[in-house]
């Protein structure tokens, strides 16, 4: 059976009043031009209250609520917040109590380490790969591996062996370092190791035994970290795939153990959504209470800015 050339018939179409529409976007939310002088908190109520800036708004409420409420404040910072210049920012919100605690890759410690006793780091990889120097800097490898291997021997889990050792060693640009600066404020930080994934496995000095007992180590710590969550926040900055497998296996083992971590926060910050962070860290985890929000843009904007937020907040 063929149709026919037949024009549809609109003329009893049924309509409605427009203004008995329920509509997404309502004047009373839009946008105002910003007050000249009227500084970050101008900034922010300048804002729309529509999609991401009304969760950029409600991110910055809720961390300066959990602040004064003395719940936890998680942060999981992968490598990509040390090499976009960012430490400085991280330690002034530690300073003023918006971290209880911090998680982090291989990559972040190391990361943290070179800048820390070199004042710079990140490598050209495509300049030193072909001649096998990629990863190859001795202080790097040596004295990492060697304090992990003492840290773990000690009792210590791998974040805290280094935050411990650069703290006593007060390097030059220790005023950067986020693990000597947490060591100084008794913030606990963890270190979650893929093992071959960073350059300091690579070095005669890398201890298999060392490695795994130490990351395991900071991942209970990490657990325990998460089973105070309850009302509280936890931020994913930059890690793609670890840090969100880490955090879902966090939070399976407290709810496995009679801790609901009802009213949890989660917040994604990253130039792009990705499919874990999304998964496990926005969605999984508040599916049953609390509430996950991604914030997407470039880390050294968006990062500095929250800060910003955060600093004005309370003063």
């Amino acid at each position: 059976m063929t149709f026919p050339y037949e024009e549809f018939d609109v003329s009893d179409v049924h309509t409605y009043a427009l203004k008995s529409r329920h509509s997404k976007a309502r004047f009373s939310d839009f946008a105002r031009p910003y007050a000249p002088g009227t500084g970050v908190p101008g900034l922010l109520d300048s804002l729309p209250n529509i999609l991401a800036s009304a969760d950029f708004v409600e991110v910055v409420k809720t961390l300066k609520r959990t602040r004064e409420a003395e719940d936890g404040i998680v942060w999981g910072l992968g490598a990509h917040i040390v090499k976009t210049g960012l430490s400085p920012v991280i330690i002034d919100l530690m300073e003023r109590g918006f971290v209880s605690a911090i998680a982090t890759n291989g990559a972040g410690m190391i990361h943290d380490f070179e800048v820390a006793i070199a004042g710079a780091t990140s490598e050209e990889v495509d300049e030193s790969l072909d001649s096998g120097q990629f990863g190859m800097a001795d202080e790097t490898g040596r004295v990492l591996n060697e304090e992990i291997a003492k840290g773990v021997t000690n009792g210590l889990g791998i974040g805290q062996a280094v935050g411990d050792y650069l703290l006593n060693l007060h390097p030059p640009f220790e005023q950067v370092s986020i693990f000597a600066n947490a060591a100084r404020l008794n913030i606990p930080v963890t270190v979650h190791v893929a093992v071959g994934t960073d350059v300091i496995h690579m070095h005669p000095a890398a201890s298999g035994e060392a490695l795994g007992e130490g990351s395991l180590r900071d991942f209970y710590y990490f657990v325990s970290s998460v089973s105070r969550l309850a009302n509280g926040v936890y931020l994913n900055c930059g890690s793609a795939v670890l840090l969100p497998e880490v955090f879902l296996k966090a939070v399976s083992l407290v709810r496995n153990r009679g801790v609901s971590l009802e009213n949890l926060t989660t917040v994604n910050l990253d130039f792009l959504r990705q499919y874990r962070p999304q998964a496990n860290v926005v969605r999984r985890p508040t599916s049953a209470s609390g509430r996950g929000i991604s914030l997407v843009g470039h880390h050294e904007i968006l990062v500095p800015l929250l800060a910003a937020a955060l600093v004005e907040s309370v003063t």
